[in-house]
């Protein structure tokens, strides 16, 4: 049931299941502040405040508001995705196709490279293929970034470096 339907229902059921059902999708699906779904919503603060507290009850316009902008926000387009550019073993490692982040179901797509020229030219392809943000690899971040129009995150990988660290020393014999 997506959240939007979570509100209607609730709205149905009775005016404390949709108070408790708006502030639970807003503070915890949705991740925001009253203010900030405010600011999205363009719902006055008092308003939603209001409702929130039992002290108004929505009207049939604040409450198509409310469930727009809460599809709004939890909808990523079917075919919207998030490119990650990475060596072949390392994208053999993510598990998932989709991700939950933030209310919304993001799909993730991967582009295999191999050298720094592969990268250059994935990422390319990704933003043609419609991709709305790339994640890749510190080494080739930078040049992506001058040549796509698209957002791009740059993988960090902490955890892996310190274990190829670790791996690097027992194939020298622990010699270090």
């Amino acid at each position: 049931m997506t959240l939007a339907n979570k509100i209607i229902d609730s709205a149905f059921e009775s005016d404390e299941a949709f108070q408790n059902t708006l502030l639970k999708v807003i503070k915890d699906d949705l991740d925001l502040t009253i203010v900030e779904f405010s600011e999205k919503s363009g719902i006055p603060v008092s308003t939603l405040y209001k409702i929130l507290s039992g002290n108004r009850e929505p009207n049939l316009k604040t409450l198509r508001q409310i469930v727009k902008t809460v599809v709004g926000l939890t909808t990523f387009g079917t075919e919207d995705f998030i490119g990650v550019i990475a060596a072949r073993h390392v994208l053999d490692n993510i598990n998932e196709t989709t991700r939950k982040v933030h209310g919304k179901t993001i799909t993730i797509r991967e582009y295999s490279a191999t050298s720094i020229e592969d990268a250059i030219i994935v990422a390319v392809q990704a933003e043609r293929e419609g991709a709305k943000a790339l994640v890749c690899a510190p080494i080739v971040s930078s040049t992506v970034e001058k040549i796509i129009r698209i957002p791009v995150t740059t993988i960090m990988p902490k955890k892996s470096l310190v274990e190829a660290i670790e791996i690097a020393v027992q194939k020298i014999g622990g010699r270090y």
